[in-house]
């Protein structure tokens, strides 16, 4: 989760005198970033995805369970695991923002095959086998977006009271925070430049005994820090483009798609103990990091703070965790149509710079914001050399879709990273199986857009519409959407007439746009729109998809189909459901302790393939992920013991000189060998290098 450096952070009073400068050489390191590597092209597919997990303590007899604040000693524990395995087959596991959270990774980016959107699930498989093999006997760690019972009576282990220095919270102990400086700073740091607690409300569900509707019309579940919203699970994709061009083309395409990948994946009904009229976690997340002052809220004066963006008054229409506010490809700029708040003087450099207008603004954008974690010692730095400024204002504007130039290498062997997007909307999913569907399907739909020359663009004020609508209970089935009836941008009156002659000519549509149901967007609707499942069909077919892949392909695809349909639940009414199933449920919106506590083991079997779901799955049955058989490197011919296997295979990999680690070119330079053992202690090359990925802002990071 964002740039951590280490170091001593700021209190925002100390950090305030260095706002404008940070600000300022942020926007020369970008400059300097995009002059160098702006020309980069005809780089390869690479992506990765992103899953965290939340670590809780059971306990079978009382029925309680709680957050099992060991986040950071399990992390360490399955990185220690991980630096004798092979990269092919491993995991990386980085810090997140709760002490009772960490995040998974494949230590290796996947390539640009259809085999290896088979093996997306086979990595998420193996990280939650590595997990689970750390756990102690009474700890589970589900793939859920939040914890039930958060902020609720004495739900952390090892128990504190609520508040500290960072958050000053009622309802939450800072030792929920990730014990890395950053965190807490940045907690505080939030607080301070908005001058007061965040205020997270989500409207309440309206059960027959909810007794809060009989005093007020709308009643809200109230929340008051951070940890409430960066809590949040979610599940996220990265991809490599090609060359800057088409990185900022998907930013774009995908930005329109980010609210309907939310709704579908849905998992988010239940919060700090309640039933909520919500059924996705974005917003409360957005009001968790919200730092603008009253004055730039809109909602009263603030004092001017000359040293703040904008003197901390100018307007923001948006949290910095919300929606993205322009789009970034010259070529959508008619599809710029809601407020998008640029800071003039570093619009002004970017043209000095010839960086093109859309660009401009985009970055413009972003640096209307202020830095919120200085690193004492840490700000005077070489700009050429250098992204950490640019980064601490690009990593804490958290938006649907987030574009990442390649970093700066830190050495000859570094890895090359290309120009990425990041798809950042969707919902972690209880099963690897789910959570691979909707990895391969956002692939196979880039794919399918840039090989067909297809466009998906609304205006952002529509797009902006679907993040309202997705935010309702079961959107799926209830709720429809804006989005884009003719998807070939070229297509002319006589090309539609002739395709869908039922529909009139094109240009006699009142509007390219209409609102659409999901079972629409994704299977189709009339002879106008072919649906974005079909469309993945044609590319695997365009393409030649090989059989065994196609296999599960189609039950990741026939999944979606379902689920837009209806005919499978979203996590989110599943739980919901499960909640007014239970037995100890009063019809009052209120999730008892026993209900949690059921209501997450029930969830954790199934990710694990206990417990049959068809309600979510269909036909699927999920084959039980253990916790033995997930750290064996497999051999051909005669087989070693694990001790000594180990050993041989290090001094092996011993052998091989730094830059000659995965996906690169052998030439001469680089096949020079170092005698076996001279180089002890050193960590296999594929597996250096996938670090050096994940640090540096890499394919998955």
């Amino acid at each position: 989760m964002g740039l951590l450096k280490v170091g001593k952070p700021l209190h925002w009073n100390d950090s305030l005198e260095h706002c404008h400068y940070i600000r300022r050489h942020g926007v020369l390191q970008f400059m300097a970033n995009y002059r160098r590597l702006r020309h980069l092209a005809n780089d390869r597919l690479f992506y990765g995805d992103e899953i965290e997990y939340a670590l809780l303590k059971i306990d079978p007899v009382s029925k309680r369970v709680q957050l099992s604040l060991r986040g950071p000693e399990v992390m360490e524990g399955l990185r220690k695991q991980e630096q004798d395995m092979n990269a092919f087959r491993g995991c990386a596991w980085h810090q997140e923002y709760g002490s009772w959270m960490l995040e998974g990774t494949p230590s290796l980016p996947y390539g640009g095959y259809t085999m290896s959107l088979v093996s997306v699930e086979q990595n998420m498989r193996l990280r939650r086998g590595r997990l689970l093999s750390v756990l102690r006997e009474d700890e589970i760690a589900p793939t859920l977006v939040t914890f039930p019972l958060m902020g609720v009576g004495d739900f952390v282990d090892p128990s504190a009271p609520p508040g500290g220095e960072a958050s000053e919270s009622e309802f939450v102990p800072d030792t929920c925070i990730n014990p890395h400086p950053r965190f807490a700073t940045l907690t505080g740091n939030i607080r301070r430049r908005r001058g007061s607690k965040v205020d997270i409300r989500v409207p309440l569900f309206k059960d027959v005994n909810t007794k809060e509707f009989e005093k007020e019309a709308a009643p809200d579940i109230h929340m008051d820090c951070m940890a409430f919203g960066m809590g949040c699970c979610c599940l996220q994709v990265t991809f490599q483009a090609s060359d800057i061009e088409e990185s900022r083309l998907l930013y774009d395409q995908l930005a329109v798609l980010a609210p309907i990948m939310m709704a579908l994946t849905a998992a988010t009904p239940v919060v700090k103990g309640r039933l909520a009229a919500t059924d996705v976690r974005w917003n409360i997340i957005s009001q968790s990091v919200d730092d603008r002052t009253p004055a730039e809220r809109g909602e009263g004066e603030s004092k001017p703070e000359p040293r703040m963006a904008g003197d901390g008054t100018r307007r923001q229409t948006k949290s910095r965790y919300d929606s993205i506010s322009c789009y970034i490809h010259p070529g959508s700029k008619a599809y710029n149509d809601i407020a998008c708040e640029i800071d003039e003087e570093t619009e002004k450099m970017l043209y000095q710079e010839g960086v093109d207008e859309a660009l401009s603004k985009h970055i413009s954008h972003l640096f209307t914001r202020d830095p919120l974690v200085v690193f004492d010692g840490h700000v005077e730095l070489d700009d050429d050399q250098s992204t950490d400024h640019f980064e601490s204002i690009q990593s804490t504007n958290w938006q649907t879709v987030r574009w990442k130039p390649p970093p700066i290498p830190s050495n000859a062997c570094s890895p090359h990273i290309g120009w990425r997007t990041e798809f950042r909307s969707m919902e972690v999913q209880m099963t690897d199986f789910e959570n691979a569907a909707f990895t391969a399907f956002i692939v196979i739909v880039t794919r399918a857009i840039l090989v067909f020359n297809l466009t998906l663009l609304c205006p952002l004020s529509l797009v902006d519409e679907n993040m309202k609508r997705a935010h309702g209970v079961d959107s799926v089935r209830r709720s429809k959407f804006w989005f884009r009836k003719h998807i070939l941008p070229d297509d002319t009156d006589d090309v539609m007439q002739q395709l869908c002659p039922q529909q009139g000519p094109k240009a006699e549509s009142k509007s390219s746009f209409e609102e659409m149901t999901m079972d629409e967007i994704m299977n189709g609707k009339s002879c106008y729109f072919p649906g974005l499942v079909p469309l993945c069909y044609a590319y695997l077919e365009h393409i030649g998809c090989d059989e065994n892949s196609f296999k599960r392909l189609d039950q990741y695809l026939k999944l979606i189909k379902d689920r837009a349909t209806g005919e499978l639940m979203t996590p989110a009414t599943w739980m919901r459901s499960f909640v007014h199933a239970h037995k100890d449920y009063k019809m009052d919106s209120v999730v008892s302790e026993t209900i949690a506590y059921d209501l997450v083991h029930a969830c954790s079997d199934i990710g694990l393939g206990k417990r049959p779901c068809p309600e979510l799955l269909g036909e699927v049955q999920i084959e039980p992920v253990l916790k033995e058989g997930h750290y064996e490197t497999p051999l051909f011919g005669e087989k070693l013991g694990p001790e000594d296997r180990r050993g041989l295979l290090q001094k092996i990999m011993s052998r091989a000189a730094q830059c000659d680690g995965t996906f690169s070119a052998p030439s001469s330079a680089h096949m020079r060998r170092q005698s076996s053992g001279a180089v002890s202690g050193l960590d296999a090359v594929s597996r250096q290098g996938s670090i050096e990925i994940r640090e540096h802002g890499g394919y998955v990071g």
